[in-house]
This record gives structure tokens, sequence and C-alpha cells, in this order.
């Protein structure tokens, strides 16, 4: 694909974004929700670190994964774009199919600035809460612990642009999936994969033995 021919979806994805970022009282809204849901999840590994504290992971880095849980929320691919679906039913979906640009890179593209104006908007407040606040009134043992080294936040930062097209990729899938069987609740069962299977309720580490080669294997780890 030419520069020239990749301009349209950059212009989408920039009007996309811009468009995400304008939702400021929903995210502070979902950004209190999710400090409340980290704080209990962070309890409930405290007390399973007392009784059980031999685990792959220290507590230190399963709070730290709570945190970045809570903070990149937004990344998972929970249901298909909401406008693609609402086109399905109304059968304006033909409309989207007659215009000029590939509708797989449309959906890419409007799915990567979703998923990323969602995040940007609960990640930094999330960050400056529990990676900053928490430490400066004593809370350090709780608190967001920062990358060890140089060489850790780069990787750190080439998994959270991976995960970001990887769900973006999951939404396209369901998008495929909403168009294919005419209806949006085809793209309901994702929400039940999503969840325990990229680790966002138990930490992937933390699941039994026997369950590990499977859950590295499988797709929603990468989430």
């Amino acid at each position: 694909m030419s520069a020239t021919a990749v301009l349209p979806y950059l212009a989408i994805l920039r009007a996309r974004f811009a468009l995400m970022l304008q939702y400021r009282a929903a995210a502070f809204a979902g950004f209190a929700t999710q400090c409340w849901w980290g704080v209990i999840k962070v309890m409930v590994l405290a007390a399973f670190y007392a009784g059980h504290p031999d685990q792959p992971i220290t507590l230190a880095q399963a709070i730290t994964y709570t945190w970045l849980g809570q903070g990149l929320l937004g990344l998972l691919p929970w249901q298909a774009d909401a406008e693609v679906s609402e086109a399905v039913e109304t059968g304006n979906v033909a409309y989207e199919r007659l215009r000029p640009v590939d509708t797989h890179s449309l959906w890419m593209a409007r799915a990567i600035a979703a998923r990323a104006g969602t995040t940007a908007l609960r990640v930094v407040p999330m960050f400056v809460t529990t990676a900053i606040l928490l430490p400066l009134i004593g809370l350090q043992q709780w608190a967001w612990q920062m990358p060890a080294t140089r060489e850790a936040a780069a990787l750190f930062a080439l998994s959270i642009t991976l995960t970001l097209l990887l769900s973006s990729a999951f939404v396209v899938l369901l998008n495929i999936g909403v168009t294919a069987l005419k209806t949006r609740r085809a793209a309901n069962v994702a929400v039940t994969f999503v969840n325990p299977l990229s680790g966002m309720i138990i930490p992937l580490a933390l699941m039994p033995g026997w369950m590990q080669g499977f859950l590295f294997w499988q797709p929603f780890a990468g989430l």
C-alpha cells in the first residue's frame, strides 16, 4: 500500500481518536469505578499471598499488574464497533461497503483509534494516582511499580503497542461476525472469553500449573 493510499485511514484514525477524547465525563466515572475495583482486587491478592507466598510472581508484581489492568482496561475488545453493529441492524452497512476504501483497513483504523482514545483518558489518571500519589502518602507497597530498567520500559512500550494492534484485530473479527450473522448479539460471546483468558480476573501466572501451556498459547493472553 502506497503512502498516498494510507492517508485516508490516517485521517479516519485521527478523527476517531479526537472524538473519543471528548468523552471525559464517562472516562472519569470509569476511572473512579476502576480505582474501587482495583482496591478490592489488591486486598484479595494481599490476603491470598499472606497464606500462599510462594508464587511465580511477587505480590508487588501482582499489584502492579492489577493497576495496569485497570488503567488499560479500554484496550480489551469487549464488543464490535457500535456503529458497525447499528449499520448492520439498520441495513446501512451497504453504504459502508460502497465507500472507496478497503473495509478491513477502515475498521482497523477505527478500532485502533477507539481503543487508544478510551485508554488514554483512563490510564493517565490511574498512573498519577497509583504510581505517584500512593508513594507520596506512604503507600509505596500498594503502588504501581515502575520498570526496573530502560530495557524493561522499552519492552513494556512495545508490548502495549502490540496489544493495541491485537485488540483492534479482534474488534475487526467481531465486526465481521456481526456482519455475517446480521446481529450484534453475535459479538456478546467475546466477553465470556476475554475476561478470564486475558488475565483480567486472575493473573494468568497464578492459574494452576496444568493450565499454563494452554494459557500461554491462546490468543487472549496477548491482551
